[in-house]
């Protein structure tokens, strides 16, 4: 059974998989702000997306704005499953969503015949989730910020979305490190395909932290690694909106 994978830029993407269809970290409307203030960092999306039909599940990360949208979570039903790190689901619940799962990393579940493992991710400041989703014959990795799990063992998956560029603050330093994780993310799960993820979709970025972000990396670096070390690995810089259909076999 193949896996699809619909991107929507930033952190957003619809995964089908193991028959079912679980929405990442959407932000589909409307304006991201962090603090509600435009003048320190606003993002737009080039278009507003309509939710999907037929949802089986939100899947998120983290609980900050950028993965759990509060503009975009008020658009989906209430009676929409949730699974989460404890940050998203504390966000979710306020907003009225009635059944939440949390997840720390390490624990799993089987939810409906796809295998949830949560894995440790990016320290902001409290660890929050990545996650390794199993089923249908299929598997994938996924984590925003390009932090990789010590803990997390190698095994060959069909995808890992990932950042591939370093975002940095001067003085903090990268809190995205795509272009530092992608070597290690190949190494580990010699994937089939891996897909670019959180700095795409065209989305326009203003504001004083916009000013400062330092970015490292680029997709043609990706591109060049893979023809030298893992050529049987297929790069994907996704277009918004396109259904990607991946599969091992």
């Amino acid at each position: 059974m193949a896996v699809q994978l619909t991107y929507y830029g930033a952190n957003g993407w619809l995964l089908e998989l193991a028959g079912l269809r679980v929405l990442l970290d959407p932000w589909l409307v409307g304006a991201l702000r962090f603090g509600g203030a435009s003048w320190f960092f606003e993002g737009t999306l080039p278009q507003d997306w309509p939710v999907p039909a037929s949802l089986d599940l939100l899947l998120l990360t983290q609980g900050l704005p950028d993965h759990a949208h509060p503009e975009t979570l008020k658009l989906l039903p209430k009676d929409l499953p949730v699974v989460g790190s404890k940050a998203a689901v504390q966000q979710c619940q306020r907003l009225g969503f009635a059944d939440c799962r949390s997840l720390t990393p390490g624990e799993r579940i089987d939810w409906r015949g796809l295998e949830i493992q949560a894995t440790a991710g990016a320290p902001v400041p409290n660890v929050e989730n990545g996650y390794l989703l199993r089923g249908g014959g299929e598997s994938l990795y996924l984590e925003p910020h390009g932090y990789l799990d010590a803990d997390l063992p190698g095994e060959a998956l069909t995808a890992v979305i990932t950042p591939v560029l370093d975002l940095a603050l001067p003085v903090a330093g990268a809190f995205v490190k795509g272009q530092s994780v992608v070597p290690q993310l190949l190494e580990r799960f010699q994937p089939k395909y891996l897909l670019a993820s959180t700095a795409g979709g065209n989305v326009r970025y203003s504001g004083l932290l916009e000013r400062l972000l330092q970015a490292h990396g680029s997709s043609a670096e990706v591109e060049a690694q893979l023809s030298g070390r893992h050529p049987s690995t297929h790069f994907i810089d996704p277009d918004p909106g396109h259904c990607y259909e991946l599969s091992t076999v």
